[in-house]
Order: C-alpha cells, then sequence, then structure tokens
C-alpha cells in the first residue's frame, strides 16, 4: 500500500502557504485570515495543555457552522485530541447521550446550544465552552479555569515577540488507522452508533476532492457552507477540502432558508456547491419550473433550433440565480428528483450526484457533471471499491457493498453493530439495495430496510414511486407506505402556492387524488397507490433532509 501522508501535517502545510488569505467569515460578519486561525488554533492548544487534556482524550463540539466551530475542530486534531461533531438539531437528551457516550472531557457549544443542554445530565464532562469567544460556559476544574483565566498571558509567554507561521507545530499522527473524530448517527439511547473515522479515512476523501477539483478550485476562491459541519459530507466537502485549498469559506450562521441561500449564492459567488437535493429542488420549482412548464413554452423547447437557444438563456438564468461563477454543483446525501435533473441535464447544467455514507467520511462514488449518467450516482472513486451483492448486479437490486481506506474502523463502544458492517473481507455492507451498468455507474434502488413486499413477493421500492409522485402537480414531497398489504401515500402539498391560488381544502385533495389516478397508470398493478393522506406540515427530517421515515409507519 502507498505511504499514506499526515493529515496534520497537511493542514499545518495549508496554514503556512496561504498564511495572509482570507480563510472564513461568518455570512455579513467578521472574517478570518489563515493566520489568524492559526493563532486561535494555539490559544485552545494552550488551553488543553493547562487544563490537562492529553492525546487522545475526546472533546465534543455542538452548534450551527460558524468560523469558530472550524477552528474548534481543527484545534482539536492538531492537538491529538479526538474530535466528537455533533449535530446542532440534535435534541437535549440526545446530546447528552453523545457526550457521555463518548466521554468526552469537554463540549463546545452554539449559542443555542448553550440554552438547550442541561450540564447536570453530562456529569462526567469537566467543561463547556462557548464557540462564539471561548469563554466558560462552566468549569468543573480548578485547572480549567485557570487556564482560560491566564489564556492571553500564557500566550504571550510562550511567544514573547512575535506569533508567526514559522511557531507553528502540530501533533502528527503515529498511524494512518489512528482515530481522529467519532461521528454519531443518531443521538437516541439505544441506537447511538459513533462512527470511528481513521486520519486515513480523512486524507483519502481529500486525496479524491484535489484529484477531481484541484482544476477548478484554487486559493481565494469563494466557497460556502450551507449542510452542518457536524455532518461528514459538508466537513470533507464544504469545510476540509476548501480549506486545504486556501479558499475562503463562508458560512451561513443563520438557518439557511431558501431565501437566505439564494441571497449568499449571489453575494458571494461559490465556485462550487455542496448540497442536499431539497435545496436545488426548491430553488428550481420556485423559480424556474413556473417559467418553463407552460404548453407554449414546452412546445418551443423541444423545437430544434429555438429550443436550443431557449435552453441556452434558461440555463445562464439558473447560473446566475448560483452566483455566476460556478463550476459545478454536487448534490448528495439523498436521491435528486428525477424530473428536476432530467431537466437539468437537458439544459446542459453543470450538477452531478455522488452517494456517501458517514462510514466512509463519506464518499463512495462519485463523476464530474460532464460524464454524470442520469439517475445515477456515479462510479467508484479513488481509494474504493463497489461491488453489488446480487446474482445479476446489472438487472437485480442487491446490497450496496465497498471497502477502501475511506472505511471506517467501526462503530464505537459497538461490537455486535461493527460486526453487522464490516465483514471479515473489509467490506461494509450499507444496507442500500442498487444495480450497476457496464461502466461502473451504480443506480441506487432504495434502503434495504425500507423495501416493501408486495403481495405475491415482489420487491417494491418505495423511493421510486415517491419519485414520480413528487413531479406531478403541486405535489411537495410524499411518503410511500404499506398498510394492511396495502400501498398508501401520504402528501405534503405546495401549501403555498394553492393558497395564492385561493384553493379550499376540497380542491386539494380533488388534485392530489388526480394526482394519484395519473401516478397509479404508470405503476405496475403491485405498485399502485390504493389511497392517499394529505400533512398540512412538512415531513420531521434527518440533518441531510431525508424524512424520517419511521415516524410515519
Amino acid at each position: 500500500m502507498k505511504k499514506i501522508p499526515s493529515f496534520n501535517a497537511c493542514i499545518e502545510e495549508s496554514i503556512k502557504n496561504y498564511w495572509d488569505l482570507d480563510a472564513l467569515t461568518d455570512y455579513k460578519g467578521a472574517t478570518l485570515q489563515y493566520q489568524d486561525v492559526a493563532r486561535k488554533i494555539e490559544k485552545l492548544h494552550i488551553l488543553f495543555e493547562h487544563s490537562g487534556v492529553r492525546q487522545g482524550d475526546r472533546i465534543a463540539l455542538c452548534g450551527r457552522n460558524m468560523s469558530n466551530w472550524a477552528v474548534s475542530f481543527l484545534a482539536t486534531l492538531t492537538y491529538g485530541a479526538v474530535a466528537v461533531p455533533i449535530l446542532h438539531e440534535f435534541t437535549a437528551e440526545q446530546i447528552h447521550n453523545t457526550v457521555n457516550h463518548s466521554e468526552a472531557r469537554l463540549l463546545f457549544v452554539g449559542d443555542v446550544v448553550a440554552g438547550q443542554i442541561d450540564p447536570d445530565k453530562m456529569p462526567a464532562l469537566e467543561g463547556i465552552i462557548n464557540i462564539p469567544d471561548f469563554s466558560l460556559m462552566i468549569s468543573r476544574s480548578d485547572q480549567l479555569t485557570q487556564a482560560r483565566e491566564n489564556l492571553n498571558r500564557l500566550f504571550g509567554e510562550k511567544f514573547p515577540k512575535h506569533f508567526r507561521k514559522d511557531n507553528i507545530s502540530y501533533y502528527k499522527e503515529q498511524s494512518p488507522d489512528e482515530l481522529a473524530l467519532i461521528n454519531y448517527t443518531s443521538g437516541t439511547t439505544g441506537f447511538s452508533k459513533g462512527v470511528m473515522v481513521p486520519y486515513r479515512a480523512l486524507w483519502s476523501n481529500l486525496d479524491f476532492a484535489s484529484k477531481v477539483l484541484d482544476e477548478h478550485l484554487h486559493p481565494g476562491d469563494h466557497t460556502i457552507s450551507i449542510l452542518p459541519m457536524a455532518h461528514m459530507y459538508g466537513m470533507a466537502f464544504e469545510f476540509i477540502k476548501e480549506f486545504m485549498t486556501g479558499c475562503h469559506i463562508f458560512y451561513l450562521t443563520r438557518m439557511p432558508s431558501p431565501a437566505v441561500v439564494a441571497q449568499a449564492f449571489t453575494d458571494i459567488k461559490p465556485i462550487i456547491i455542496i448540497a442536499v437535493p431539497l435545496v436545488i429542488e426548491k430553488i428550481i420549482r420556485k423559480k424556474v419550473f413556473p417559467k418553463t412548464k407552460t404548453p407554449a413554452m414546452k412546445v418551443l423547447m423541444h423545437t430544434p433550433i429555438v429550443g436550443a437557444k431557449i435552453k441556452e438563456k434558461i440555463r445562464q438564468q439558473v447560473y446566475e440565480a448560483f452566483g455566476g461563477r460556478l463550476y459545478e454543483i454536487i448534490v448528495g446525501g439523498a436521491a435528486l428528483n428525477q424530473e428536476v435533473e432530467t431537466f437539468l441535464m437537458d439544459i446542459h447544467f453543470p450538477i452531478t450526484v455522488g452517494y456517501g455514507a458517514t462510514e466512509c467520511a463519506p464518499i463512495i462514488t462519485y463523476t464530474d457533471w460532464k460524464t454524470h449518467k442520469l439517475g445515477s450516482c456515479g462510479r467508484s472513486v479513488i481509494h474504493m471499491e463497489v461491488k453489488i451483492d446480487s446474482k445479476n448486479p446489472r438487472k437485480i437490486p442487491g446490497e450496496i457493498l465497498t471497502r477502501g481506506l475511506n472505511v471506517m474502523l467501526g462503530y464505537y463502544k459497538n461490537d455486535e453493530a461493527t460486526a453487522e458492517a464490516l465483514d471479515k473481507d473489509g467490506w461494509y455492507h450499507t444496507g442500500d439495495l442498487g444495480i450497476i451498468d457496464r461502466k461502473g455507474n451504480i443506480f441506487i434502488k432504495g434502503r434495504s430496510k425500507n423495501m416493501i413486499l408486495g403481495p405475491n413477493g415482489q420487491n417494491i421500492f418505495p423511493e421510486e414511486i415517491e419519485d414520480a409522485l413528487n413531479s406531478l402537480p403541486l405535489v411537495t414531497e410524499s411518503l410511500v407506505l404499506q398498510r394492511d398489504n396495502k400501498l398508501v401515500a401520504l402528501i405534503h402539498p405546495d401549501i403555498e402556492t394553492c393558497t395564492a391560488r385561493n384553493m379550499s381544502s376540497e380542491d386539494v385533495v380533488a388534485l392530489m387524488n388526480q394526482n394519484i389516478e395519473q401516478l397509479n397508470a404508470s405503476q405496475p398493478a403491485y405498485c399502485k397507490i390504493a389511497y392517499m393522506e394529505i400533512h398540512d406540515e412538512e415531513f420531521e427530517k434527518t440533518p441531510k433532509k431525508s424524512i424520517k421515515r419511521y415516524l410515519y409507519k
């Protein structure tokens, strides 16, 4: 095996190389240059050292994306401690469970999280540190209290004349398999699965991103962070890769509503955008489809010469909506609606779909937008193998298996779950079902645990039915479930548009029933919907915007 470079050495090299460049900005707020990040890292290292933190100790982080969150994470790794990123959307109980299960000594918290948690429910914690200003929310250690109170003096004593790039010397991991972070897929008691991510997986994901993006991503380029950094997808491809490249990362510290995101694209003009499907679909459905779905426009777009010109104009308008400097949008975390994907590919818009898992930190498959195949999520990436566990992988869906440098060490303190996920040959069993074409493109058919067994033993993939339903008029999102051996569709309509059109609840029900009739006409008998239910509220979702199916079964 080729020698794997030190990941922490890459962090150190990036800070030194891009010392005078802008690094991190809280959108519409303050900016840190790479040298400012280095100074803050050094102060946190002093705080850790003087409060007795040792290499290998766990340090948890929970808060909305912001510059100081990134600093806290970098400081943790480069000190030799193990980071425990916690999604800020977790409930207080889930945060308590995660902190306790990981045996964290310190916890960094954002403003909102600070007001939700109960320190008494985390008795082993030695201190809670506020992310915005690194002040102490609570200290149970005299060493920590004194270190924080004297931090500036201690920094001045360590660097009496100046602090320059030559003063930086970070901890270097001793082995590629050394534990870097524990990322929790759930915070619920009894279901907590802490994915143990080694340094080799962080480096391998970085190496992949460098090989596919370095031609388009350069020092000083603007990028935007929308996804939670506590999620591996956002951490790897909205933060780590960009920071290592010398980019200027902007954090949306507010809740990223469609309006906030759209304005940020205009202001920041990012080079690449990493997104979950929901963000892209909302923009296309609200801003573009109302103009392109008229009968006259449909005819014109299929007229050879006129259609090409119209598509070029639409592509430019969509391009400008994302800032106007974009090389590519990479969608992951869930399936992109096929209607939206087909439209964007038809106008030659630079969008592609990748596939990954927290257990692979996260990337498994990807292709550049220029070679992306409709409906697929790309081919296996560098350092990874992928295969389909099926007698006929090209036609019969089977479980997607993968192995390589990206794969986790296992689940923290959960040998049983580790044994189920990793087999003796090193293959990670994803739990996803898919097929593969001759060129190696993977097509996901759904989660094995979501698959429904039809009345005569047919395999029904609800995600495929939902994708078709979501393309019908005024359907925002849907869920297909099985009840009493019948398929039922739960539908959340586009309430905003229904209200604007003065539609009564009876009108909405009538339209949705029409949609079900149209859907059923396109489905085999065993996939037909027996009845539907209207949901006025959006379905509850995970941080990566996948619907929490278990709540509706």
